[in-house]
């Protein structure tokens, strides 16, 4: 299906969290905070962006959703004259939820829903140029597909499959007001780490989806991580401290993404209000859901999913 000439498309976009503890560049979780965009075909370039980023975003050609759309038309082999966006961001930018990933998968999602000589999308294709602009397929996957999702790259490129969560999982987001930049928060990572670090994580990250399909009981152990929590600590002292308070408190809590947000995977309702007594004044906490469907497309009145 492809939009009418001169129809705008719809475009709903969730947030992530990557990571989610040990299972560091593999794992995202579509959490139920969204970017809705609007795009059509015109002459020219027209960018207007609502909520996150309104301030600091730019209106050109550098603008992440652009430069994705941009990608895709190239990778279709379509030259569309122009494009207007409207972006209205409910996703925090710069916190470790993958505002940047939404973006991306947006952007290329736009394309192929206007480009006139494609039905439908093909979302090996999304997911593989998603990966490329992105530099790593965590976040753009649970994007992309939804749910819990696991991705790897293999003979055949990068791939990805989304799984169902325990319904009994109930996600917290705390986000301060501080940002971190996931370039700065990778350089702090070490280039080696010891054996024994990757086979503790390695046994965590395969209890970890145990326990968010099947097991929530066992999260606690499950978010345990050696690999890249404690190597950023110091880029945000405050986050690093938050996650401990909340473990200390028997709470699943782990850094969302590079950070600096936190993402709190409990299993049940009323742990929800415990959380908030740990959490600083001057943080905000997001009461979430798992989004389980995904990115969505919409032409006019119809909507149908990516």
């Amino acid at each position: 299906m492809t939009a009418a000439p001169g129809q705008p498309v719809r475009i709903r976009v969730p947030a992530t969290s990557a990571n989610l503890g040990p299972a560091f560049d593999s794992a995202g979780l579509a959490l139920s905070l969204y970017d809705e965009l609007e795009v059509s075909v015109v002459d020219g370039l027209e960018v207007v962006v609502e909520g996150f980023g309104a301030d600091d975003l730019p209106r050109d050609e550098t603008h992440l959703v652009v430069r994705a759309f941009r990608a895709a038309c190239a990778d279709l082999g379509w030259s569309p004259p122009g494009l207007r966006l409207v972006a209205r961001n409910g996703i925090p930018q710069g916190r470790g939820l993958g505002s940047s990933a939404s973006a991306v998968v947006a952007g290329i999602l736009a394309a192929w829903a206007l480009c006139p000589a494609v039905v439908g999308v093909d979302d090996d294709r999304v997911l593989a140029l998603a990966d490329a602009i992105e530099g790593h397929p965590d976040n753009v996957a649970a994007c992309l597909l939804g749910g819990l999702t696991l991705s790897w790259t293999g003979a055949e490129g990068v791939r990805a499959a989304s799984l169902a969560v325990s319904p009994q999982v109930t996600p917290l987001v705390c986000v301060p007001t501080t940002t971190l930049s996931t370039h700065v928060a990778r350089e702090l990572l070490p280039a080696v780490v010891p054996h024994g670090d990757a086979a503790f994580n390695a046994g965590r990250s395969a209890l970890l989806v145990h326990a968010l399909t099947a097991a929530p009981q066992l999260l606690l152990d499950a978010t345990e991580d050696r690999l890249h929590q404690d190597q950023r600590a110091a880029a945000m002292p405050g986050t690093a401290a938050l996650v401990a308070d909340l473990r200390d408190a028997g709470h699943a809590a782990v850094v969302s993404g590079a950070g600096p947000s936190v993402l709190v995977l409990d299993a049940r309702p009323e742990d929800a209000a415990l959380v908030r007594t740990v959490v600083p004044e001057d943080w905000q906490v997001l009461d979430v859901a798992v989004e389980a469907a995904g990115a969505r497309v919409r032409y006019g009145d119809r909507a149908v999913s990516s």
